[in-house]
């Protein structure tokens, strides 16, 4: 993803997309998962899974270039909703 968006040698699409921009594909994206499930086409739900980890790979590019997250955090934010919402398992592992 930087180097879909470097500034000189990026592409120019990528380039000059912004949040509010790349917004309805992530929309659009997730209706393919929905509907690979939906047809239980799991050789299509692998690639529309990608293309949806795309969209959230895009996402963290453009935050990191502002200086406001980057992939590493939006990883550690799940981890750490994992463990709150699942205490009954993460706990146990915790205490040993």
């Amino acid at each position: 993803m930087q180097r879909l968006r470097d500034p000189e040698n990026g592409c120019p699409w990528d380039k000059e997309q912004t949040f509010a921009s790349i917004a309805p594909y992530t929309l659009e994206e997730t209706y393919e998962v929905l509907d690979a499930i939906a047809r239980e086409d799991f050789d299509d739900l692998r690639g529309e899974l990608g293309d949806l980890l795309f969209q959230v790979v895009f996402y963290a590019q453009m935050a990191q270039e502002e200086g406001r997250f980057d992939f590493n955090d939006i990883c550690a934010a799940i981890s750490d909703k994992l463990e709150r919402r699942h205490p009954h398992v993460f706990w146990r592992a915790f205490r040993g």
